[in-house]
């Protein structure tokens, strides 16, 4: 579901890739994602997959910023080998922040595309 693909990240948005690429790699799930909240913290987490509980990456991630207090976000990304970020894991952006951008980053770190908020 990206919107436009795009080239260079400012440092700030390298560094969610990043988490979000650690995050995969470090228990080998499907996906990892990460949240920059509106005063700057991050969060970071993968892919849940319980029998009782199932969380996209990017729904994870927007969860413990939620959990922690953050009122809104400035930026997400999400690190898949698909290349694509699925709606139920935007739609958790949008719930908190719809003019937030969700980057979407490759298994290497590499950015794919970058989903527009809404009214961005």
């Amino acid at each position: 579901m990206p919107d436009s693909e795009s080239g260079d990240l400012a440092p700030e948005d390298a560094k969610i890739v990043t988490l979000a690429r650690s995050a995969r790699g470090r228990i080998g799930a499907v996906e990892g994602a990460a949240v920059r909240d509106t005063d700057g913290r991050t969060y970071a987490a993968a892919t849940v997959e319980l029998p009782s509980l199932r969380l996209t990456a990017l729904q994870a991630a927007v969860a413990a910023a939620v959990a922690a207090g953050a009122e809104g976000l400035e930026a997400a990304a999400v690190v898949n080998d698909s290349g694509d970020a699925d709606r139920e894991s935007v739609a958790a952006v949008r719930d908190l922040t719809p003019t937030a951008p969700v980057l979407v980053a490759d298994g290497r770190g590499a950015l794919v595309a970058t989903v527009a908020g809404v009214g961005a």
